[in-house]
């Protein structure tokens, strides 16, 4: 039997010896708890900002190192981050029906409590507008989970195939020599993502997890060749990059 894969959700007071590890004699944190699975923060700028400052090296790397006078260990930390957060402290900026009662100073102080170096390291960012009601109520049928299970296996099962030299798993894990390898882009996704790295400020590392993201909705769609429609879908998932965040 397959152990299923964790889930940890540590409150936002948690500080940053409980989210990495650390103590006398040093423990795993929650990172790590959370090691081939999902570490969820809700409220992500509630949480301190030197807190969430110490997760940049575990999405970098995929470890953990604590260091002490007489010793040092590294504990495993390959995870997926899910972060949530409202639009403003009120939570209501941007609504099409209610009114944001935030200053532009009040949001801006809350938007910098996540850092630039952080945003960079998450792939996918997901604007989620209220609900209506009308979508709540519908009957109309959608693409079940179990459909979408279907084709997120094939995809992960194609990238295992390709990857079976070089010791990886998934798209996520690719360096840079496999990006210039598997990430060749037709002319058009070139342009776009020419275009996009001088309109959203893209820095180097950012530009990397764009052409992973545009692998992955290529190998979703059965296909080995990245086109430009691939690459302006993974460009829509920077929508918090620099310009736009500040």
């Amino acid at each position: 039997m397959v152990a299923p894969h964790p889930c940890r959700a540590p409150c936002h007071t948690s500080s940053d010896v409980g989210l990495i590890g650390g103590g006398h004699v040093p423990m795993p944190g929650e990172v790590s708890l959370a090691h081939h699975g999902v570490l969820f923060l809700d409220e992500l700028p509630e949480f301190r900002r030197h807190v969430l400052e110490v997760l940049r090296q575990p999405l970098e790397d995929g470890v953990v190192t604590i260091a002490r006078a007489s010793m040092s260990v590294t504990f495993p930390a390959r995870l997926m981050l899910v972060g949530a957060m409202n639009p403003c402290p009120c939570g209501q900026r941007g609504h099409p029906e209610k009114t944001c009662s935030c200053t532009p100073l009040d949001v801006k102080k809350y938007l910098s409590r996540i850092s630039g170096p952080l945003l960079d390291r998450i792939d996918l960012h997901i604007e989620v507008p209220p609900v209506q009601y009308r979508d709540l109520a519908s009957a109309s049928p959608e693409e079940s989970s179990a459909t979408i299970r279907v084709r997120s296996h094939a995809a992960r099962a194609l990238q295992q195939q390709r990857y079976a030299a070089d010791g990886l798993f998934c798209n996520a894990h690719m360096l840079p020599k496999h990006l210039r390898a598997y990430c060749r882009l037709e002319a058009g996704g070139r342009q776009l993502l020419e275009a996009a790295m001088g309109r959203l400020g893209l820095s180097a590392r950012g530009y990397d997890r764009v052409l992973k993201v545009a692998r992955t909705i290529a190998d979703l769609a059965g296909v080995e060749s990245i086109g430009a429609e691939h690459v302006a879908e993974a460009i829509q998932y920077r929508s918090l990059d620099r310009d736009r965040w500040s």
